[in-house]
């Protein structure tokens, strides 16, 4: 088995104390993942002292060069795409169609970013004095913590970091638990690609005992995280008494409308799509689904059809379309919360059970007749659990859309455009799809919720990258 290592300084280490921790595959219970080190709290404080001593240089060094380096690992990604794709899959647990997809996500993320070291600068301002030239530029934060999860453990350490690289920051980077190995590799190949020592640092290891360093640590300038609304919030209350920059991505409880004038063929896969892709574990999964009650019938029929026929399995075999959960503690969620729905007095369609032993597999599963006050229609389960909802008319599905406590994506299906447009101007998502599964994004527009999916501050990638990364000097040059 390959040895993976923490990042310190450019030097590849074991933790201090020499601990380790190993995950199994979660589709084949036998089968044990490399070792990976659990890094200390002095681990951590070394890693941010490298990073804020590597700042001031990679500051300095030309923003095109930044992004040559960026356009590397762009190239690396694309190399060795099928041997990253199978190593998220072996520890997420993904198929591996969704891994190659999240591969070529994160290449596409670096080569964007790459170009952005070409397109960064300021404004010029008419000035108000005679003889002044008045400016403003952009610099980096300094030192940034990135904190990610472990659905998606390439691509979304990838749009958090390639833009703190570019802009001038220096990185401690820390994946989850369940993303170690895949975060690991990703930092070999940004050393790889050319980044000198300390300007990124990857640390593996228990984030609730790394986060004093991590998140209130004077040294570090920007915190960056997706993951749970308990625990973003809690980085949120630690950050702000350095007044700390915080950008916090977490929960999402995404509906997709289902008007009684659309294609119900389109409308069951995109539910489908959006609610059993990727296991249900996107922050975007379409979590309920919202339909015209005069359509119920015909629809709700359609899809027990296409949730029963699909193949469920290891993501490494040919023609698997959904994997396994990621762990024990996320499958025992998902069961947790079939049994909730049930005992709330909703309607078992289809699925419910665990699917068979040897991995975390559980079956896809449907609910009907949920009304918006059940736990089942509230709360991220984070799992392959759709709720269906009915609706008597376009104002009643907004109304039941917008009655939770998160507003990340939103969807409708719908052929009347006035529909569409009113669905789009009264969600309260952040991300709106029209005709589209709730999940999938694109990497050159802004991302982020609204209510308690996001700390409704800043938003993640695209232009918007540039906002949190960066902050702005104005500058007032007397020349007469």
């Amino acid at each position: 088995m390959k040895s993976f290592k923490i990042l310190i300084s450019g030097q590849w280490l074991e933790a201090s104390d020499g601990t380790k921790c190993q995950n199994r595959n979660p589709a084949n219970l036998a089968e044990l993942n490399p070792a990976f080190p659990l890094a200390t709290v002095d681990d951590a404080a070394r890693a941010v002292a490298a990073a804020r001593q590597a700042q001031e240089a990679w500051s300095r060094l030309p923003s095109p060069a930044r992004g040559e380096i960026l356009d590397k690992a762009s190239r690396l990604l694309e190399t060795r795409s099928e041997e990253l794709a199978e190593l998220i899959t072996r520890e997420e647990g993904k198929t591996l169609a969704e891994s190659l997809g999240e591969v070529g996500r994160a290449r596409d993320i670096f080569r964007y970013f790459a170009g952005e070291g070409w397109r960064q600068g300021g404004s010029v301002y008419p000035a108000s004095a005679k003889d002044e030239m008045l400016y403003s530029k952009r610099e980096p934060l300094g030192v940034v913590t990135i904190i990610t999860p472990w659905n998606f453990p390439l691509a979304i350490p990838a749009w958090k970091i390639a833009p703190a690289l570019v802009y001038g920051n220096t990185v401690v980077f820390k994946p989850a638990k369940y993303g170690s190995l895949v975060g690991l590799a990703l930092s070999e190949l940004l050393v790889e690609a050319g980044l000198p020592a300390g300007v990124l640092n990857c640390l593996t290891g228990e984030g609730g005992k790394l986060g004093s360093v991590l998140v209130e640590n004077p040294s570090v300038q920007g915190i960056s995280f997706t993951g749970s609304y308990s625990v973003g919030t809690q980085i949120y209350s630690r950050a702000i008494k350095n007044l700390t920059r915080v950008q916090l991505e977490m929960g999402g409880k995404n509906p997709l409308v289902i008007m009684d004038d659309a294609d119900l063929k389109l409308a069951v896969d995109l539910v489908v799509r959006g609610g059993f892709g990727l296991t249900g574990q996107a922050c975007t999964s379409t979590s309920r689904v919202i339909v015209h009650q005069g359509i119920v019938a015909p629809f709700s029929q359609a899809l027990q059809e296409a949730a029963f026929s699909l193949k469920i399995g290891n993501g490494l075999e040919s023609g698997t379309q959904m994997g396994p959960a990621v762990n024990q503690n996320q499958l025992e969620t998902d069961l947790k919360y079939i049994q909730i729905g049930q005992d709330e007095g909703a309607k078992l369609l289809v699925g419910g059970k665990r699917d068979r032993e040897g991995g975390y597999f559980i079956q896809p599963t449907v609910f009907d007749q949920v009304d918006p006050s059940m736990r089942i229609a509230r709360e991220e389960i984070f799992g392959p659990v759709i709720s269906m909802l009915h609706a008597t008319d376009l104002e009643d599905a907004i109304a039941k859309a917008n009655a939770i406590a998160f507003g990340l994506s939103a969807g409708i299906v719908t052929r009347d455009l006035h529909n569409a447009f009113r669905f789009a101007n009264q969600v309260e998502a952040g991300v709106v799809k029209i005709n589209e599964a709730t999940t999938g994004l694109a990497l050159q527009v802004p991302f982020g919720g609204f209510k308690q999916s996001s700390a409704n501050t800043f938003k993640e990638q695209g232009p918007a990258a540039v906002e949190f990364y960066t902050r702005t000097k104005t500058v007032y040059l007397g020349h007469g």
